[in-house]
């Protein structure tokens, strides 16, 4: 047996991580003659995967960004969305539970998500739970930035396409594995990060056969604080006119008719000082200020096994058999603690009340206030999530003669998700509150006149049950054949068809129940034991840190719900068969494509132009069966049937031996969520007494969303392993699905009959009403200097930063649905700029990056249409200073140290529309994220 360094690849390992993405180098023509592109990969350590991955989108004929094993493995990331945040193009958010959850590429969030190329689903959805991957199951990782029509049509913002390893990737005999203890901060827990593959091969009579299996388990225990002030709503002034009917500083609700104020309005209403509305006939002065205040401190814990097991066949050197297996698993619970206090009474006011309160200077925006016997509340809320998802595949690959190749793939997957939800609120009697809305940083600063009874059980009234669930499931059957046959001279080189047929279903279900207040104090609750939490925001705000509620996690629920049935023995609620879940959707889908694409190249100035040209067919037909969950689940059935044409082109040119040029045209296609479909209504009560309750439907008639697509990339590789490259990209999108809000009088539905009952509701629907241009500018460098002294021999650097502008039309409509006109509006989730730098040291056994990765703030979602403030929720920039140093022991261990966001950057999250808003008067939401340190230990024999 070999014994090789643990922070080390072979350059057969590197080459075969190289050639492993198959489906990249099949789309490739051939390297200009004379060019010896594998020559430039360096095999030592961290500086290994860097110049890998540029060698990926070096050999590549459509614009592709890697990361190679040992950047997913050996910088501090515990998942495939962690990973890559570092690639050109990508940005990440949603940082919530000490890990990144959402990805864009260049600002769009539907990439398509394939496993060793093959499409991967979560239950009933359309795309994949990319975090739900562990890092450590992974050999390399390819976001297309443009795509052949030999790959898959689906998802505007590109494809990332996930691959694991198998065993004839390896020489013989391999064990290799990693073990991390990883320090959650604010949670104040450690949690175990371990992963082993084995691997070996063996040359047999029949032909070398090979068997690999690779696991890993994570697990988190993780805590979000987030502290928000309430939205926006108008109140009286503390001299109100006569005839208005209002007394001092008293809220102004919209009225039934909307009479007093319209809420929802794009930029709110005005906020100039002495702006007024029409009150009674009156033109009357009003102040904006917040309708509340809430702190919410959730206690999560998740689980993420994973394991994937290959078994390959090489009769000859012409074939090669795969059968493979793949499992991730998600175990999520979680448990937050919610305190809701009012900011909106205006009853007993102080004596003195003009100085009761304190403007944001030349605004009528209330910065500060005092304010007497507000209600609150309090929700201690249990969420459990669990998902299985299970991918079984069988791959033939076949060279026929020296230029012919044949490739035949079919998979089975299986994917179910249960998630429940399980919750009760105490209310409490009113209370003085001192409050200033932003006491500094966007973090609002708040006492009550009684602070003893927020942790007083006895001062609590046990409340609402809300009990819920869902269960989701998916499967697929997927067959491919592809055929190529390859040439040496002439124009045309290569000519490539293929077949994919795709048989999906999917169900999603639900069940749903809630009462009203048991009428006795939290203490007297028989079941469970009341729950204080401590130290909530550790200090970095002026706040009550403590509060009590019941908790879910130690009662026995079904004792629970007996305590609200007696109580409510006449209310239909709360009855066994309203445990079981109803059918929301059942759907039916067969896709079924084919593809033609052919290489050619052509001299110009003396040098080959190599180009690429293709078409995709696909015809897709859906049946669906949606179920009415206000109608006892009534059965509407739909058939739907479209067919599509999607054509592409690539050019490759060599200006020079180390200068290219890339341009590609292509055409995708964004199809509707599943849920997105279903036209049957969820409702919500009046939550905040603005004279309607808000419903959501999806819509039968959506299509597919379709872009064209155009990209011009300059790539210049000025040393061995250093390049600097720039590409210029524009996406015109048709048919994107916007949110369209209206009005409508829904009676006698299936709300509780309590404080939250409304007849009218804004209902939300998702159309195809918009058009919109994304273009931009991605720049990056690569440079590992090799005129650097002795002792900073290995040092190098990798950063990019991407420039984008999007702008979309968004239709306005009336409360009757009909479009008065449009308006313009950015893509959600683009951000200007963000850019990401690593500087990277490799040398003898020393191996450490340091990562910086920032974007700027940008347009996250518009809000629902309930309140006086804008409607545009912005995100702050967002960055991550992360840390990872290896030391090598000896040839065949390890030791890794990683630290990620050292600087404890914050998310927050602010009001704006147009000109109208800011951070600092309209702030809303502050999220902690979680400081993370990990100590373990690799290795690997071989």
């Amino acid at each position: 047996m070999a014994f090789k360094p643990v922070a080390l690849a072979s350059a057969s390992i590197v080459a075969l991580m190289l050639s492993g993405a198959a489906h990249a180098q099949d789309a490739a023509v051939t390297a200009p003659q004379g060019e010896d592109e594998a020559a430039d990969i360096v095999v030592t350590g961290v500086r290994a995967s860097i110049v890998g991955a540029l060698n990926v989108r070096k050999q590549s004929t459509q614009i592709v960004d890697s990361i190679v094993s040992e950047d997913v493995g050996k910088l501090p990331d515990n998942n495939v969305v962690e990973a890559l945040q570092r690639v050109t193009g990508i940005q990440v958010t949603d940082r919530a539970g000490g890990e990144t959850a959402a990805i864009t590429i260049r600002g769009l969030t539907d990439p398509l998500t394939t496993l060793n190329g093959r499409n991967i689903f979560t239950a009933a959805g359309t795309s994949f739970a990319l975090q739900d991957i562990s890092a450590n199951l992974v050999k390399q990782i390819d976001v297309y930035k443009t795509r052949s029509a030999d790959q898959l049509e689906t998802g505007l913002a590109g494809q990332i396409d996930v691959q694991t390893r198998r065993p004839l990737d390896f020489d013989g005999f391999t064990i290799s594995g990693l073990a991390r203890g990883v320090y959650s901060e604010l949670a104040d827990k450690f949690n175990p990060n371990v992963a082993l593959l084995v691997s070996n091969r063996w040359e047999t009579g029949i032909g070398d056969i090979g068997f690999l299996i690779n696991g890993s388990y994570t697990k988190a225990r993780y805590r979000n604080q987030n502290l928000q002030a309430g939205a926006m709503v108008p109140f009286a002034t503390e001299t109100p006119p006569e005839g208005s009917g209002l007394t001092p500083l008293q809220r102004i609700f919209p009225g039934a008719t909307n009479e007093n104020w319209t809420p929802g309005l794009d930029a709110g209403l005005p906020t100039a000082p002495g702006s007024t509305l029409n009150i009674n006939g009156v033109e009357t002065p009003y102040y904006l200020s917040r309708d509340a205040v809430i702190a919410s401190d959730l206690y999560g814990k998740r689980e993420r096994p994973s394991i994937n097991a290959a078994l390959q066949w090489a009769p000859n050197d012409s074939s090669v058999y795969t059968a493979e297996v793949f499992y991730t698993g998600f175990r999520g619970e979680t448990f937050n603690s919610l305190h809701f206090s009012f900011a909106d009474w205006w009853g007993n006011l102080p004596t003195d009340v003009a100085n009761s309160f304190e403007l944001y200077d030349g605004t009528n925006i209330i910065k500060s206030r005092q304010m007497g016997a507000v209600a609150g509340f309090n929700s201690g809320d249990m969420a459990t999530n669990k998902t299985d998802s299970y991918v079984y595949a069988l791959n033939a690959k076949w060279d026929v003669g020296e230029r012919g190749k044949i490739t035949a793939d079919i998979a089975y997957q299986d994917s179910k998700n249960e998630t429940s939800f399980f919750a009760i609120r105490t209310d409490r009697g009113p209370l003085d509150l001192n409050i200033d809305f932003n006491g500094g940083g966007g973090l609002p600063s708040y006492s009550f006149g009684n602070q003893g009874v927020l942790t007083d059980a006895s001062a609590w009234t046990v409340g609402n049950l809300f009990d819920s669930g869902t269960k989701n499931t998916g499967s697929a059957l997927t067959m491919m054949l592809d055929g190529e046959y390859k040439w040496d001279e002439g124009f045309l080189r290569r000519i490539k068809a293929g077949w994919r047929y795709d048989a999906r279903k999917a169900d999603s279900y639900v069940r749903d129940q809630g009462a009203g207040g048991l009428g006795i104090t939290l203490d007297a609750l028989s079941e469970g034991t009341p729950f204080t939490n401590s130290g909530f925001f550790d200090g970095r705000a002026d706040i009550p840190t403590s509060w009590v509620l019941a908790d879910p996690r130690s009662m026995d629920k079904d004792a629970v719900r007996a305590l609200y049935r007696a109580a409510y023995p006449t209310a239909g609620l709360l009855l066994s068969d309203q445990m079981s879940f109803g059918h929301v959707f059942g759907i039916n889908e067969t896709n079924l494509a084919a593809y033609i694409v052919a290489d050619g190249e052509l001299e110009l100035f003396g040098r080959p132009l190599q180009l690429q040209g293709g078409v995709r067919f696909v015809a897709i037909d859906t049946d669906y069966d949606y179920f009415d969950r206000g109608a006892n689940f009534a059965r509407t059935s739909v058939a739907t049937n479209s067919q599509k044409f999607l054509p592409s082109f690539t050019a490759r040119y060599n200006l020079t031996d180390n200068l290219r040029i890339r341009f590609n045209y292509g055409e995708t296609l964004r199809r509707p969520a599943f849920g997105d479909l279903n036209p049957n209504l969820a409702l919500g009560g009046d939550l905040s007494r603005v004279g309607f309750g808000t419903g959501s439907s999806g819509n039968p008639n959506l299509r597919a969303t379709h872009s064209k697509n155009m990209d011009l990339a300059i790539e210049w590789y000025f040393e061995r392993n250093s390049a600097i490259y720039a590409t210029a990209f524009q996406r015109k999108i048709d048919g994107l699905v916007v949110p369209l809000t209206v009005r409508e009088f829904i009676p006698n539905n299936y709300l509780p009959r309590n404080e939250t009952y409304t007849e009218y509701f804004n209902i939300t629907r998702p159309e195809n009403a918009s058009n919109g241009t994304l273009k931009g500018l991605e720049l990056g460098l690569t440079y590992f200097p090799s005129y650097l002294p002795t002792f900073l021999d290995g040092l190098g650097f990798t950063g990019s930063a991407t420039i984008l502008d999007s702008e979309q039309t968004i239709p306005v409509v009336n409360n009757e649905g009909e479009i008065t006109g449009t308006a313009k509006s950015a893509f959600f989730g683009v951000s200007k700029l963000s850019y990401n730098a690593t500087l990277a040291y490799d040398k003898g056994p020393v191996g450490a990056r340091l990562s910086y990765i920032w974007r700027k703030g940008f347009l996250n979602n518009n809000e629902a249409r309930a309140f006086a403030n804008p409607i545009g929720m912005w995100r702050a920039p967002e960055k991550s200073l992360d840390f990872q140093l290896t030391l090598n022991v000896n040839e065949d261990i390890g030791i890794t140290f990683d630290a990620v966001n050292i600087t404890k950057a914050k998310q927050q999250n602010y009001y704006k529309f147009g000109d109208v808003g800011n951070p600092t008067q309209f702030n809303s939401s502050t999220l902690l994220i979680d400081r993370t340190f990990a100590l373990g230990v690799r290795f690997k024999f071989d």
